[in-house]
């Protein structure tokens, strides 16, 4: 099952893209669609009355949430996703690669030009229509295999050179979790210091997250354009994540929080689903910082 979500900030257009997605994608699938209540909405949001809320798409293994929302939180390169094309589980990985990276590509921008890379025979970095970062790769047959889908933490900007030190604190606050591949730059590049992560990745609840600091001076950084939404069990997983990873009291509202490195959580019951189907759940739920289930 899995427990951490990524969920992607859209300016309206969630249900468009997850049909986007869901085309584009060998395998993707929109599993479901949650719709704004009809009624009692606060004044920001009630234009929205009855149009989805959140779509959950199912990119091939990975489930990510469609957040159906206003301008506020643009979506920037700070979190991608790495998409890896394993030729030892795909006859045509390289066919498979060069037709997502055309869907994808399609009203984006490249940001690294799809070709042969040191670390990749084929390898590119698109941000799609969406604005929605992507990292297509062939993947080694001989190395240690990932998942499809991997979500990928660029530190820089305020969180520069801070890699290794987010994958220990994570590691440490998630169970099952443990480190995987990591390089390091052996000089200094850009603003990434001798010995700062050119790559890593690791678990954290049996999902692979990848991270790495930036070798290039970039001007942004992490946002709740794409966020984490965590599954608790109960109200007690929710205490310990809550204290573990809310860093900005300010960021703190509707189970959202920033932690250190300015990455933003949703720390959630696993059954909140079922939750804001009681009645006034929604107008509940906006009153919370960290989510207290017998609120509802």
């Amino acid at each position: 099952m899995q427990t951490i979500t990524p969920n992607l900030w859209f300016n309206g257009d969630a249900a468009e893209a997850a049909e986007f997605y869901a085309d584009a994608f060998p395998h993707g699938r929109v599993v479901s669609t949650v719709h704004y209540p009809t009624e009692n909405l606060p004044d920001f949001q009630k234009e929205m009355a009855g149009k989805p809320l959140a779509v959950d798409v199912d990119l091939g293994g990975l489930v990510i949430t469609l957040i159906n929302a206003g301008p506020e939180f643009p979506i920037n390169p700070a979190i991608s996703f790495m998409l890896n094309f394993d030729p030892l589980v795909e006859d045509d990985a390289r066919g498979s690669l060069d037709r997502l990276w055309a869907a994808l590509s399609a009203g984006g921008q490249e940001l690294m030009a799809l070709g042969e890379y040191p670390f990749s025979a084929r390898y590119g970095w698109v941000q799609d229509r969406y604005g929605v970062n992507w990292q297509l790769m062939m993947t080694n047959p001989g190395g240690e295999q990932r998942p499809f889908v991997i979500p990928s933490l660029m530190f820089c900007g305020a969180a520069q050179n801070r890699a290794a030190e987010a994958r220990e604190f994570y590691t440490s606050v998630f169970p099952s979790s443990r480190t995987g591949t990591v390089a390091e730059y052996p000089e200094q590049t850009g603003p990434a210091s001798a010995g700062a992560v050119m790559f890593s990745d690791f678990m954290l609840e049996n999902q692979w997250f990848a991270a790495m600091d930036s070798g290039a001076e970039q001007d942004f950084s992490f946002t709740e354009g794409v966020s984490l939404a965590v599954a608790c069990e109960d109200q007690a997983e929710i205490d310990r994540l809550w204290e573990a990873l809310s860093s900005v009291p300010e960021a703190e509202q509707c189970g959202w929080c920033k932690d250190r490195f300015g990455v933003s959580w949703q720390i959630v019951p696993a059954n909140m689903a079922d939750l804001m189907q009681r009645p006034d759940a929604y107008q509940k739920m906006l009153a919370m910082t960290k989510i207290e289930i017998d609120g509802f």
